[in-house]
């Protein structure tokens, strides 16, 4: 997951602050075309999902791993590099479920690619015209971060389908807050490296637009 840090009030100058916002849109819409890219090539190849334990274990090194390595190169051009790998890879584990998706209810990947367009740029227009400090989410991402990996664990046990619409509806929940939490850290001046944000801001993309999908596959089941 996407490093939390602890947000300072805003003594940076407006022009710094705003060099970082720049430049972290900019790397972030590169990242997501990137995303897209890598995951039509996943469809096209038909890459079967990443399912069972082995998958999520593959699944969990990539993510984390390649997180990782982000953070811990983000104040060199390394940092870019490894942006791309890990957001290349997220496109890539998530191309055969949006897939299959758009061949069994199309109409369900353009709602929530809408929804998730929407809701981004009205959290982010909100958080910047405001400059609300959403730094209190910090806890309740740290809890809900545990919850999500304890989910996943309890998924390979236990039949967790009957539940599965108010996890999704969790995960959506969490999606916001992080988005809420790393665009205010940016604008008060508590995040300065446009890599992190950017990674942070692609995580909260992934989670609401995934787990957006899944609601609306579940209230669609009977179309």
């Amino acid at each position: 997951m996407a490093e939390f840090r602890t947000l300072a009030s805003n003594t940076r100058p407006a022009v710094e602050v705003n060099q970082v916002l720049r430049n972290t849109y900019i790397l972030l819409a590169f990242t997501v075309a990137f995303a897209c890219v890598t995951g039509t090539v996943a469809a096209a190849l038909n890459v079967p999902f990443f399912g069972g334990m082995a998958g999520f274990i593959v699944y969990l090194v990539g993510f984390f791993g390649l997180s990782y390595l982000v953070n811990k190169t983000a104040n060199s051009v390394w940092g870019l590099f490894w942006t791309f790998m890990f957001t290349g890879f997220i496109g890539f584990v998530a191309g055969p479920i949006v897939s299959y998706y758009a061949a069994v209810q199309p109409g369900v990947v353009a709602q929530a690619l809408g929804v998730t367009a929407a809701t981004f740029f009205g959290l982010s227009l909100y958080t910047i015209t405001t400059k609300k400090d959403f730094s209190f989410l910090r806890s309740f991402l740290v809890v809900g971060f545990f919850v999500v990996i304890g989910v996943i664990i309890c998924s390979f046990f236990f039949d967790l389908s009957a539940f599965a619409a108010a996890i999704s509806g969790m995960m959506v929940l969490i999606a916001c807050a992080l988005m809420l939490y790393q665009t205010s850290a940016i604008v008060r001046g508590g995040e300065t490296n446009y890599i992190i944000a950017t990674n942070s801001l692609f995580v909260s993309i992934y989670l609401l637009f995934m787990n957006l999908l899944s609601l609306f596959g579940i209230m669609g089941g009977d179309d």
